[in-house]
């Protein structure tokens, strides 16, 4: 498949701090890919230069085949969208747009054609002659996007561009965003610091720590074989559930001694003798009542806090002597102080080990 953007061995210090490291990252014609991970992990910082807003120290960027490692940002062939919209606040709406392909030289009729376009594309049509300040936050993002979306470019670059929207905005947008991408079929580098932009938009995530992408894959993978403690605990909401303790064979035993068969698990690598683990399952594959008693392993726990979330309710209990969330359907009455019955099937978690943190 033909490569959109290369990047090659990349290294970004700031004086003696090493911020990206010898990165290396392929994207396809097309792709959407999103760069996640928590503040300060490096994902901005290589969209900066991809976008050419900062100067590598080492290694290279190709954009379409070309070597663009030292060009201007404006010779890249990218449209960037930020989180601050950064629109000319005594400009309308059209002429925002607009602004870049003026200052470029193009012909009026050409740049009609574009504004228009981008209007209908993201249905601000009626906004056209408004200013920003008239704008509600949804409508300046956008606006933002629009101003990208003229320059007809291949690649184009997201920075949080939700961020700053309340949450049933950004749920909206979400959804103009994959529709957009699904419509013109550019490709797409969005960062962001939220796992739900990332699971619902991505082709595939590179999910960054301390500026090394530590797993790139499509959301399923990350979801359900993490590659390692890191990825596991970022990804989910609540976050995967953690028991640390010891395997041995195809028998995990808890630090409290509780002893959890693991044989239907999906070995990557299997270890040889005794070792220290960590079990990790979802909320949502933890089973209650009947279905629990179904489950390779199954075990008596009492509900501490009980938070209802609409459809479904959250709850915490213990397991194996570890604090543990699990999720049900809301039809199913909790209640605090309750004794239920809990099981899981390994064949559904993951296994860890506890020194080097690596998936097994």
């Amino acid at each position: 498949m033909q490569q959109s953007v290369s990047i090659r061995d990349l290294t970004l210090n700031f004086g003696s701090v090493k911020v990206l490291e010898h990165l290396n990252l392929d994207i396809a014609q097309g792709e959407f890919i999103v760069l996640l991970g928590p503040s300060g992990c490096g994902k901005s910082t290589l969209l900066n230069c991809i976008a050419g807003l900062l100067d590598v120290s080492d290694g290279q960027i190709f954009i379409s085949g070309k070597n663009v490692t030292w060009l201007e940002p404006k010779d890249r062939g990218i449209g960037m969208v930020f989180q601050s919209y950064a629109l000319y606040p005594q400009m309308t709406v059209e002429k925002n747009l607009s602004f870049g392909l003026r200052v470029a030289g193009m012909p009026k009729a050409e740049i009609d054609q574009r504004v228009a376009r981008a209007a209908e594309i993201l249905q601000i049509q009626p906004l056209l002659q408004r200013k920003p300040a008239n704008l509600s936050g949804g409508q300046r993002q956008r606006v933002a996007i629009g101003r990208a979306l003229v320059r007809d470019v291949d690649v184009f670059l997201f920075d949080e561009p939700l961020s700053n929207l309340d949450a049933k905005l950004r749920s909206d947008l979400r959804v103009e965003i994959k529709r957009l991408h699904q419509r013109l079929k550019n490709t797409m580098i969005y960062v962001t610091h939220d796992q739900i932009e990332a699971l619902t938009l991505a082709d595939r995530i590179a999910i960054m720590k301390n500026g090394v992408i530590q797993q790139l894959a499509d959301p399923a993978t990350i979801y359900n074989k993490p590659v390692n403690l890191y990825v596991a605990g970022f990804i989910g909401s609540p976050s995967m559930n953690f028991i640390p303790g010891t395997l041995d064979g195809e028998t995990f035993t808890a630090n409290d001694g509780t002893r959890i068969p693991v044989g239907a698990y999906d070995f990557v690598t299997r270890l040889s003798g005794a070792t220290k683990s960590v079990l990790g399952v979802r909320p949502e594959h933890i089973l209650l009542g009947d279905a629990a008693r179904n489950m390779p392993f199954q075990t008596q726990a009492e509900i501490e806090i009980v938070e209802p979330m609409g459809s479904e309710t959250l709850a915490w209990t213990k397991v194996a002597g570890v604090p543990v969330t699990f999720r049900c359907s809301s039809d199913i009455p909790l209640h605090v102080g309750e004794k239920v019955t809990v099981g899981f099937d390994i064949a559904r978690g993951s296994l860890f080990n506890a020194e080097s943190e690596a998936r097994l």
